[in-house]
């Protein structure tokens, strides 16, 4: 059932075995990869080269720089300052450092257009986050910041469209889980090679908080994790993303576009909720201690929105890109009931049970119904179709049971996806429908493969219609099923399960269980659609990128269709 554009077979990666954690949950072509050179937006930006941040001794900008949650007169704009030897991230050591900041029109910075200062120290772990605002909508700029003599690399960024405007199409890069261990994050250049993307939607697992050797790559770890061990403290957190911020690859990315995040589990711990996690231990501590260390650490190292949850923000949130699209980011590990026990029985039927917590699901509908917008898209970190495991080679059931929490022995639903929060479902999926909202997409991460879905109003009654449609995206480099089955890509055993999973769930229309990648989502007035893309190899850090396929959805209530490839 797997189409490919090009190559059309793509060369596969050999796997030595599953090494995984036995909790888990779940240059060629070129031309592909690379796209048009075309800008939406003001100035008529193309592919944009930004400068790698220092990394040598005495250097301030060690981290790069970064933008994010675009409004159409604000953005925020991130850098990470190093002004002593022993300002190490997660040390909270180091003086009191005075960073400035500066946007204009043009890279040069011929005309300085907004300018500032911020205060950072140690009990922010030398993080800046600068609200940026009096900006023109849909326009392009350029940032750079300045502390103690040095300047920073030059990023580029952009607002959103005004509200009344309609900017006729928008494009997105989508990507979701990497997980430093398993490999480079190749992933990141190709869509920073772009000159098409007007902002990047991460959906969540950003970084992963295992320790050494816990979650690696089925050859073992490709580069391993500092600390060395499982992340706890506050300090570990900010240790980790820091790692992760040394990548030039997701630096260059960051420093391309703005990104708008949200979070799934593995930022804290994995299978989170409200009150607890699958992975945190008696002996470390109490959850509430690690919860709060993990969501501080997240919102002083990435650009958001508001920034700490802890002064009653929240990292659920909307945001408009003119009358084109109205997209809703979801947060789904704050406020959910605990994933329900398989001999719990028809617990997911307790309608007392939540994914969202009640005043996110009343945020999240209330937006739906109200909008106007030509398209209602959802950041959904978690998986929303229904599915139904049809019977399937053995190894094949353990790699996606392990993936995705289904237990082995035929209970069909995913306990830590919306599979295992069946009422609440139900509750959107009506009201979506009643409403008579045909313009949905969902746009989903977190179970490192790829997918293209109707979503039906309920599943086992074709009949009743559709509410929308889900496109789930693959990892960056977190595992799949090649490489927990210890197969190559595109092995018979997953072209089987690539087959079985659409005939038994109808509604399901495409799957890939072994490539990693990214996606590529553009919208106009008649169309969402997108491009789903994968790396040749993860453990290549030079490597290329080919088109899996792509599928659109026409506006309007009509089920999803194959397309061929953007242009």
């Amino acid at each position: 059932m797997t189409a490919y554009d090009s190559p059309s077979n793509p060369p596969s990666s050999a796997s030595a075995g599953a090494n995984r954690r036995t909790v888990l949950k779940a240059g060629a072509v070129a031309a592909a990869a690379t796209g048009s050179a075309f800008a939406l937006g003001k100035g008529g930006i193309g592919p944009f080269a930004p400068a790698e941040a220092l990394a040598e001794d005495g250097a301030i900008f060690r981290h790069g720089v970064a933008s994010g949650d675009p409004l159409s007169d604000r953005v925020i704009l991130w850098t990470r300052v190093t002004p002593s030897p022993e300002a190490t991230p997660g040390s909270g050591a180091g003086p009191e450092a005075t960073v400035q900041w500066e946007m204009a029109s043009d890279a040069s910075f011929g005309a300085i257009e907004r300018a500032g200062s911020v205060v950072t120290n140690g009990d922010k772990d030398h993080t800046v986050n600068v609200d940026a605002g009096g900006l023109a909508p849909d326009t392009w700029y350029y940032y750079r910041f300045n502390c103690n003599g040095q300047t920073s690399p030059v990023g580029r960024t952009r607002t959103a469209p005004a509200p009344g405007a309609n900017p006729g199409r928008a494009r997105f890069g989508v990507v979701s889980c990497s997980n430093w261990e398993a490999g480079f994050f190749s992933g990141y250049r190709h869509l920073a090679d772009r000159g098409d993307i007007d902002a990047v939607l991460e959906l969540g697992d950003y970084i992963y908080e295992y320790g050494n050797g816990e979650y690696a790559g089925p050859n073992g770890s490709v580069r391993p994790h500092d600390p060395a061990w499982d992340i706890v403290s506050l300090s570990d957190y900010r240790r980790r993303h820091a790692q992760y911020r040394t990548d030039p690859d997701l630096q260059r990315l960051h420093a391309h576009v703005p990104w708008i995040c949200t979070w799934d589990d593995h930022e804290i711990a994995n299978d989170a909720w409200e009150r607890g996690a699958e992975n945190h231990e008696p002996g470390q501590g109490s959850y509430e201690d690690r919860k709060r260390n993990g969501a501080q650490a997240y919102f002083e190292w990435l650009p958001i929105r508001p920034q700490s949850l802890r002064d009653g923000g929240q990292l659920y949130r909307r945001f408009g890109w003119g009358t084109l699209a109205e997209l809703s980011m979801l947060d789904l590990r704050s406020y959910r009931s605990e994933q329900p026990k398989f001999y719990e029985g028809r617990a997911i039927d307790d309608p007392g049970r939540t994914m969202t917590g009640a005043a996110q699901f009343d945020w999240l509908t209330g937006g739906l119904t109200s909008s106007s917008a030509r398209w209602n898209l959802v950041g959904n970190s978690v998986m929303i179709t229904p599915v139904l495991l049809p019977p399937l080679d053995p190894r094949v059931t353990k790699a996606l049971t392990d993936l995705t929490g289904l237990p082995e022995e035929g209970v069909p639903y995913n306990a830590d996806q919306w599979d295992g929060y069946a009422a609440e479902r139900r509750r959107l999926f009506d009201t979506i429908a009643d409403a008579g909202i045909d313009n949905c997409v969902f746009l989903t991460g977190d179970i490192h493969t790829s997918w293209a879905c109707d979503l039906p109003r309920r599943a086992a009654s074709p009949a009743e219609g559709l509410v929308g449609a889900e496109f789930v995206v693959p990892s960056i480099t977190s595992n799949n099923i090649d490489d927990m089955i210890g197969l190559p890509e595109g092995n018979p055993l997953s072209d089987a399960a690539e087959t079985a999973l659409p005939a038994a769930n109808h509604h399901i229309r495409w799957v890939d269980l072994d490539r990693h990648g990214y996606g590529v989502f553009e919208l106009t007035d008649g169309f969402a659609h997108m491009d789903y893309f994968a790396v040749f190899s993860r453990e290549d850090a030079g490597t290329g990128t080919y088109r899996m396929g792509g599928w659109r959805k026409p506006h309007g209530s009509g089920p999803i269709q194959p397309a061929g490839p953007l242009p």
